[in-house]
């Protein structure tokens, strides 16, 4: 069982890594489990383990245990970050923390107001001259016509503390490795500490981790049993390279320094004369991004470009970061306080398959897809990969579906992760345009830094090297003086100028891609096709935000209206609440017609045979209350688990317009809210024959 324990971390001593990590892939696709295996009850084996407990594997954790399914999260670091990092959650994942008991309130209870942090501003220093500002929030981003949530922004650690209380009103317990002695520990509803996945180990009846922690000073070793294994352990992810995957695309795009810091002083003055979320500062002295956080608490986080080996993370001491900061601010606060120092390094990579050995293993998060953090796409794709997975695997461990189910994950996930890849990459070039129209490309310092390690400037001693790029870059900086960057000199006047343009055009760092964030479309997975549907060349990301526009295709996010589901209930829910948020649940709307009416009751029959939970929501649109007091229950008898619900008058189309369909038709959506099938106007065959068809596809129970 426990052969394989000598794969180790890189930190680990072991010989022949390369040959080891082969033997390791080619055992587990040996010894890979039957892909139409359901699940039986085994008391010493968890249903689902997840190693990561960033906000990707709490709220995988927290909706599994909404659904039923228990799992524990293993967790390498002995205490979780203070250290911001990301701060932007977009449209679709508030919606996915709808689903998530109290989640939105608090988030928006606790950010800062919209008018804080609605702009990114271009500057020569925070007291100095505005380069200009970008306002990344338009009307209709509030009014909540498309989405039934705005977007927020909010610290990803403080994210993470909201999650760990949502896990512990379930149940769940954080313990340290000094209280998880004995395998009771390793039960379900755990947040296990200071515990590192050190082997990975499988057979036809479950995986078994190596899960290595220190003690009272001892590394001890347990073994945890499982039947699937989550690696949603960040970037670095250490079960993506214990089961040999590997990264495609582009490496090592930029190093960058992150400095956290604290100034009261410093969010009073940017709250009085210039708030903003993003702070880009372009002087001759330094060049940075500020990220706000919360301008009201004075919690910052500085980017610095960083250049190793003729500069270290020991240049960076608390004492220098201080005075790199009063340079970017242009003033000295008195109060700046230097929490955290990190250097980390910008990547646009997606893993190149997401579910191996059998389906039983799979990558969820940035140990799936690493970006650059332009567009705050890495924590929420991995947010939407953590809601794609929870009903897919609550599928399995229940018998609802087969192993083989788990593959429609790869097939859904991974190419929305390329495409979010593609556009990050954009509205990172796009970020780019402004220091090279200033006279700063950083493609050419890149060039640079290149040419000192690896060509003419590596003969000369480290201390010259460094005095070489610190001369260099210099230089390049004297561009940014008062005496060029102004309207008098024909040179800054034209800079300026097509600076303006850039901003005006749309082409700087973009913040929200509602096409994007809600638009997002599945192609092929737990999905029926249409017949329609043709393959097209891949949609080019321009990096450029495009609105969103609603679509009922299957493999498209159910449109978001405001509907009352009690005709004498005021409250309005939207359409979203329609989908259970604690049991894997179909919904089939239909207009109130006799003949989806027939579709209802055979679907209902198809679902029951398949022991698989469906819903029937009735759209009784503002032109067909005729019988609505009447309701559907004569229609639908003997099944009872159906709903009239009553759209809202608005001045948008009705929801069958909107969803481009006529009131016959019909739309199946899964329990992630995304379109599982649709009849447009109606069916020409045996309702019964097609429902069918359709959930043995859905199922991928052929």
């Amino acid at each position: 069982m426990g052969f394989l324990r000598f794969i180790r971390r890189y930190n680990y001593p072991f010989k022949d890594k390369t040959r080891n990590r082969a033997y390791l892939i080619q055992h587990i696709q040996r010894r890979g489990f039957s892909k139409e295996q359901v699940f039986k009850g085994d008391d010493a084996v968890l249903p689902v383990l997840i190693i990561g407990a960033g906000p990707v594997g709490l709220v995988l954790s927290i909706l599994l245990t909404k659904l039923g399914i228990n799992c524990t999260v293993l967790e390498r670091n002995k205490a979780f970050s203070k250290h911001p990092q990301a701060h932007f959650i977009n449209n679709r994942s508030m919606e996915i923390f709808r689903k998530i008991d109290g989640l939105v309130e608090e988030i928006q209870r606790s950010q800062p107001p919209v008018d804080l942090w609605r702009k990114f501003v271009y500057c020569t220093s925070l007291s100095g001259s505005i380069l200009g500002s970008v306002d990344h929030i338009q009307p209709q981003d509030l009014e909540h016509v498309v989405s039934p949530v705005s977007v927020a922004h909010f610290s990803q650690y403080k994210l993470t503390m909201l999650l760990l209380k949502q896990l512990e009103n379930l149940g769940f317990q954080t313990c340290a490795p000094e209280s998880s002695e004995g395998n009771k520990q390793f039960r379900d509803k755990k947040i296990l500490m200071g515990h590192e996945c050190v082997s990975i180990d499988t057979n036809n009846d479950f995986i078994t981790v190596t899960a290595s922690s220190v003690n009272n000073g001892k590394q001890v070793e347990k073994n945890i049993r499982c039947n699937i294994l989550i690696g949603a352990d960040g970037a670095g992810s250490t079960v993506r390279k214990h089961v040999g995957i590997d990264m495609r695309g582009e490496k090592d795009l930029q190093k960058l320094v992150s400095i956290h810091f604290l100034s009261k002083r410093l969010g009073q003055f940017l709250l009085k004369e210039n708030p903003g979320m993003l702070f880009f500062i372009f002087n001759t002295e330094a060049i940075g991004v500020l990220v706000a956080h919360d301008l009201r608490q004075g919690e910052f986080v500085l980017q610095i470009p960083f250049y190793p080996p003729q500069q270290t993370i020991e240049d960076f001491s608390p004492k220098a970061c201080e005075k790199l900061i009063s340079k970017l601010v242009g003033r000295e606060f008195g109060d700046v306080d230097v929490i955290d120092i990190k250097p980390w390094i910008m990547h646009a990579e997606v893993a190149e398959r997401f579910v191996c050995c059998g389906n039983r293993i799979i990558l969820a998060g940035d140990a799936a897809h690493r970006f650059p953090p332009a567009g705050g796409f890495g924590m929420n794709t991995g947010i939407q990969d953590a809601h794609n997975l929870a009903w897919k695997v609550a599928s399995v461990i229940k018998g609802i579906a087969p192993t083989s189910m788990l593959n429609t994950y790869d097939m859904e996930r991974r190419p929305i992760s390329v495409f979010n890849t593609r556009l990050s990459l954009e509205n990172y070039r796009a970020a780019m345009s402004v220091p090279a129209t200033l006279g700063l490309n950083p493609t050419v310092a890149n060039t640079v830094h290149k040419v000192i390690i690896n060509g003419v400037g590596s003969i000369l001693p480290s201390g010259l090297q460094r005095l070489a790029l610190d001369g260099i870059f210099a230089i390049g900086r004297a561009q940014l003086s008062e005496s060029v960057l102004n309207e008098s000199n024909p040179l800054g006047s034209s800079r300026l100028a097509k600076l303006r343009h850039i901003f005006e055009e749309g082409k700087s760092l973009q913040l929200q891609f509602p096409a994007e964030d809600l638009g997002f479309r599945y192609l092929q997975g737990a999905i029926m096709p249409e017949s329609s549907d043709v393959e097209s060349s891949p949609q080019v990301p321009t990096g450029r935000r495009r609105d969103y526009i609603p679509s009922a295709q299957p493999g498209c996010r159910l449109p978001h209206i405001f509907v009352r589901v009690n005709r004498l209930s005021k409250e309005m829910v939207s359409t979203h609440d329609l989908v259970s948020e604690d049991k894997v649940e179909f919904v089939l709307i239909i207009a109130p017609v006799k003949e989806s009416y027939h579709l209802a009751r055979e679907a209902f029959k198809v679902a029951e045979e398949r022991q698989v939970c469906l819903k029937v929501c009735v759209f009784w649109s503002t032109d067909s209350g005729v019988g609505l007091d009447k309701g559907s229950k004569e229609a639908l008898s003997p099944w009872k688990n159906y709903a009239d619900v009553d759209e809202v008058c608005s001045t948008t189309a009705n929801w069958w317009d909107m969803c481009n369909m006529t009131n016959r038709g019909a739309i199946l959506v899964r329990p992630d809210e995304h379109i599982a099938w649709r009849t447009i106007s109606g069916l020409a065959g045996d309702p019964r024959a097609e429902m069918q068809r359709v959930f043995s596809s859905i199922l991928r129970a052929h």
